[in-house]
């Protein structure tokens, strides 16, 4: 064995480098975080597409702990989070902790010595008493699945792996797909183009955005007083926890309202009848991810952007091909069609007791408890896991109580010589059962086929509430939930 450590992180995304900042605040040096790619980031790493940016306020997308960012916008865009999160690594040093372009292939759990062993596709071999996966939902992109897509004759990306080089100007760009990625890309780069197509598969509730730049002045108070900051962040939670409502599947006010705000910004940025038709959702307000723009309707509206709803059949060497036969010439085609979310392994064949692997013990649907363990695999903790996105918030702060969580099962490991921790079964059951009985009455179990949910419509990525209920969920380790 190469190396021992206390904990390994896998991932420097935001979760990743929250934990390692919270672990070396608690004094705990003995980590290290292996990171696949050639610098840090994740998220924001990997998508660099024209317009790219955040749906939650900036000044709430961000950790609770540590130096506040100077934001200069109400939501901020990718290149400006990226800094960030490069300067947060440099204030809280974590670059010694991290290791760049080192892909974990296989993590191995030994009840002989009681920790994890790991294999790198560089060779290395590590032992770790604690693992904590840090790869998120959203990592591994999504392409479409379509007759002929290798045929194509001009120039395929996909949102999440947008090259620098790439220039679209006065091109025929076709954009399959229509969602949280396209609403962001398409009056980003329409005004550019020669011709933009975009095909709708299904149409989305879009919400206003409001962004803004914001004043020099605003800015320096926000720095200059702290609890000015502090107080704009509590106001921001606050408001957007109690949005959580609006994703309850029992006809309450909330959601009503949202969705009546929904249906005016349609109609206020959309005059054409028909045009509004087509994008004007027939499934339940929440069941798929609502959207925010300001931009996207009208960048609809151009004279150079048409949007297809006939469904695609094939691809072919000079472009796409829809159900009513018609060819949609392009030189580019652009893939903003989301991410393999039930693939949550992270590309790691993690093998706990008994030999049993994360894939086997997830084919029916990835589960955890609590989103963090997972019954069979001692030791190991999860950050964002299964059942802990949102549709109203910010992740961040669900991340962060996971964190709180995982610092509190490291002391009782401490507390504990030669302990493991491995979450009792009937535990996870009984939790993953309460879940879904609360899920059911969620917009997300409302059967429209979002990517919240397994083919068989069992919702695996989604929290069903508040992230205060959560929170309270989540507050206080009890080892009498794990066994040794």
């Amino acid at each position: 064995m190469d190396e021992d450590f206390e904990v390994v992180i896998i991932g420097a995304g935001m979760s990743g480098l929250g934990m390692a900042a919270r672990l070396k605040e608690a004094g705990r040096h003995a980590f290290t975080v292996l990171e696949k790619a050639g610098s840090i980031g994740g998220t924001w790493r990997d998508n660099t597409y024209p317009g790219a940016a955040c749906d939650v306020q900036s000044h709430l997308y961000w950790y609770s702990f540590g130096e506040q960012p100077d934001w200069s916008r109400t939501y901020a865009g990718q290149p400006e989070i990226l800094h960030n999160l490069e300067r947060f690594a440099a204030h809280h040093e974590l670059a010694e902790h991290i290791r760049l372009g080192v892909e974990v292939t296989r993590a191995t759990w030994s009840d002989d010595d009681g920790s994890w062993l790991l294999s790198t596709s560089r060779g290395e071999r590590l032992r770790a008493r604690v693992l904590i996966t840090a790869w998120g939902q959203l990592s591994r992109p999504a392409w479409a699945r379509v007759e002929g897509v290798d045929s194509f004759a001009g120039t395929q990306v996909h949102t999440a792996r947008w090259p620098d080089d790439l220039d679209v100007t006065g091109k025929r760009v076709a954009c399959i797909g229509s969602a949280a990625s396209a609403v962001q890309l398409v009056p980003a780069i329409a005004e550019a183009t020669g011709r933009l197509t975009v095909f709708q598969r299904s149409p989305n509730y879009l919400l206003p955005r409001q962004d803004r730049a914001l004043a020099d002045d605003e800015r320096a108070a926000l720095l200059a007083e702290p609890e000015r900051y502090a107080s704009l962040r509590e106001e921001l939670y606050r408001e957007r926890d109690g949005w959580a409502a609006g994703l309850r599947d029992d006809g309450n006010p909330v959601r009503e309202q949202f969705q009546q705000v929904a249906g005016e910004h349609l109609g206020a940025q959309i005059s054409d009848g028909e045009l509004r038709d087509r994008l004007t959702p027939d499934y339940a307000f929440g069941c798929k991810r609502v959207l925010i723009s300001d931009d996207y309707y009208p960048a609809l509206s151009r004279d150079n952007v048409d949007l297809v709803t006939e469904s695609i059949v094939r691809i072919e060497p000079e472009g796409v091909r829809t159900a009513d036969g018609r060819l949609h010439e392009a030189d580019v085609i652009v893939h903003a069609t989301g991410f393999e979310s039930l693939n949550r392994t992270g590309g790691v064949e993690i093998v706990g007791r008994d030999l049993l692997t994360l894939r086997e013990a997830w084919k029916e649907g990835p589960e955890a408890y609590l989103g963090v363990s997972v019954s069979g695999f001692p030791n190991m903790f999860m950050l964002y896991g299964p059942n802990t996105n949102l549709g109203h918030h910010s992740i961040l702060f669900m991340v962060e109580s996971q964190i709180d969580y995982v610092l509190q099962a490291l002391g009782a490991l401490d507390a504990g010589r030669g302990r493991t921790l491995d979450v009792d079964p009937e535990v996870q059951r009984r939790y993953n059962e309460e879940l879904r009985r609360d899920l059911a009455g969620t917009a997300f179990a409302a059967g429209c086929g979002s990517w919240y949910t397994t083919g068989e419509g069992r919702v695996v990525n989604n929290w069903s509430s508040s992230i205060e209920a959560y929170r309270e969920r989540t507050a206080v380790f009890s080892p009498r939930d794990y066994v040794g």
